[in-house]
């Protein structure tokens, strides 16, 4: 498959709408063509109506003026409606592909702050939609300056001359003068998301920052990286008006000529007045479409920066390759033999059908690598991962997930409700919600929103919220890590014995130091220095293993 492209991004951002930008660019022309009639029809109207004192002539004249007139407005109107429903559907699908990488079970081995992402998915998919209109002003601009120039062909070789060498050359200077609007245009969109970003984080960590006063800091963080975007995009504005002002001062001498040259010939006899106001009139109109393809450059600069970064996004590698394997997952045995990858070195590990174990690493960097293993965001540099007696590295990531659920440490809540929270993958929710302890949870909060990321719960209730919702899935194989650093010994005690007996029969990995979940385990297996280090039932390793007493009773 094509790696995706700025260029290749933009193109099928034109291609997908091809057919309302089609449709926009003939009518906007026809519009076009229309305004550059107005003109002629009233050199028309003078030379013979006024200058032959012929009153219906006139009328005549004037009625035909008012049809183009009303032609070229609904020419307008629909064209730009085209234009306008292209660039918001080419933006729509922009999204829709940036979000299904973003959520693509492979991974990303790139890592973006969610702010950035998300301004990818946004403003640089609006910009790279707008082309869209930009190339239909741009040809209806094109085609406007092409019939001005053959009505000033047929007024006089001279005017039409100056006007198909002036036009191409303008555009030529114009392309030049958005290169350094492009460069900086992509330079400010990455500082603005990474300012988004940042900004984002700093909301959704406020009351830690609060806690460990550490709110100057965390102001004065953001105040450089704000200022960095702010110079970022006076930067870029300082580009656009530049180009801007220099293309419109250019194309005001292209006009002043051709004025000039007209009326020189119309001294010299040899084109009419009513030529001569064709020819001003002309001359005066081509300002318009020359200040359009000013602003098409500078739009399509922008466009191709942003297309770049949505490229980026879309053509970053997946952190694990495809899997066509096929594992039923039912029985939920794993397996980890020999494997190294990250802080992990040589771990052998297995857990039996509907077991719980209990997974202490002392290092949070070897629980890390593990829960990635397990879910499979990546696969082992050495060794092999089984479900079942099936490599996980052989299946797609997604039947990965489907079997075996990853309940990460710092689970994120959706705003919402907290029922609705809990039953994002299953319908009967009440069981888990009361092994998890969440039932005061619910008892406090009743129907009401838990907030943005759960945000108006304490640390605690959004831990138990977490911890409901992943029990109430019903994996084959659920895997939790830290699920009650937050609550209180009593509580603590409540879910250990809560999640014993719901998950009976189920296989289940607690990867924690808590002695009380551990306390309610089949067996403990101790990780320390990134190898399998000792196995056995908890009460044993602590009466035997003075590192593993250290790590859970401390």
């Amino acid at each position: 498959m094509e790696v995706p492209t700025g260029r290749s991004v933009l193109g099928e951002a034109i291609r997908s709408q091809r057919g309302d930008v089609a449709l926009s660019a003939v009518l906007a022309s026809a519009h076009q063509v229309g305004e550059a009639l107005v003109p002629v029809l009233i050199g028309v109207a003078i030379d013979r109506a006024i200058a032959g004192d012929d009153g219906r002539a006139l009328v005549v004249w004037l009625g035909v003026l008012g049809v183009v007139y009303l032609g070229l407005s609904w020419g307008f109107r629909i064209g730009a409606y085209a234009g306008e429903r292209a660039g918001v559907r080419a933006a729509h699908g922009l999204r829709l592909a940036v979000v299904e990488r973003v959520l693509d079970p492979r991974g990303d081995r790139e890592a973006r702050l969610p702010g950035t992402l998300a301004a990818i998915a946004t403003e640089d998919a609006r910009r790279v939609g707008a082309v869209n209109v930009a190339l239909m002003a741009g040809i209806a601009a094109l085609v406007g300056i092409g019939t001005g120039a053959v009505v000033l062909l047929r007024i006089s070789v001279a005017l039409g001359l100056v006007v198909l060498v002036g036009t191409p050359l303008l555009l030529w200077l114009g392309h030049l003068l958005s290169k350094p609007l492009e460069r900086r245009s992509r330079a400010e969109q990455e500082r603005a998301a990474h300012a988004s970003a940042v900004a984002t984080d700093l909301v959704s960590g406020l009351r830690v920052l609060k806690g460990i006063g550490a709110e100057s800091a965390a102001v004065a963080r953001y105040r450089r990286i704000s200022g960095d975007s702010l110079g970022a995009t006076l930067r870029a504005a300082r580009a656009e008006a530049w180009q801007n002002g220099t293309v419109l001062a250019l194309t005001g001498v292209f006009i002043a000529v051709v004025a000039l040259v007209g009326g020189r010939l119309a001294a010299e006899g040899e084109i009419s007045l009513g030529e001569l106001v064709s020819a001003v009139g002309l001359a005066l109109l081509l300002l318009g479409p020359l200040s359009v393809l000013a602003w098409v450059n500078a739009e399509f600069a922008q466009g191709r920066a942003s297309a770049a970064r949505v490229a980026e996004v879309l053509a970053s590698p997946a952190g694990v390759v495809d899997g066509d394997g096929v594992v039923d997952g039912s029985a939920g045995r794993v397996r980890v033999a020999g494997v190294s990858f990250g802080s992990l070195r040589d771990v052998d590990l297995e857990v039996g059908a509907g077991e719980l174990l209990g997974v202490v690493a002392p290092d949070p960097r070897d629980a890390v690598a593990l829960l990635k293993l397990l879910g499979r965001e990546a696969d082992p540099a050495e060794g092999v991962v089984e479900l079942d007696g099936v490599s996980l590295a052989t299946l797609h990531p997604g039947a990965v997930r489907d079997a075996i659920l990853v309940a990460a440490h710092d689970a994120d809540l959706f705003a919402g409700g907290l029922v609705d929270n809990v039953a994002v993958r299953a319908s009967d929710v009440d069981v888990a919600i009361a092994a998890a302890g969440a039932d005061e949870v619910v008892a406090a909060v009743g129907e009401g929103s838990v907030g943005e990321r759960g945000l108006k719960l304490s640390g605690g209730q959004r831990q138990r919220v977490a911890l409901a919702r992943a029990l109430a899935a019903d994996a084959s194989v659920l895997v939790l890590h830290d699920p009650t650093t937050a609550v209180d010994a009593v509580t603590e005690a409540r879910i250990a014995e809560g999640l014993r007996a719901l998950r009976h029969g189920r296989t289940t990995v607690v990867v924690t130091t808590s002695p009380a979940l551990l306390a309610v385990t089949d067996r403990v297996v101790l990780i320390s220095g990134g190898r399998t280090e000792d196995v056995g039932e908890h009460g044993e390793l602590v009466g035997r293993h003075e590192g593993y007493r250290a790590t859970v009773l401390s």
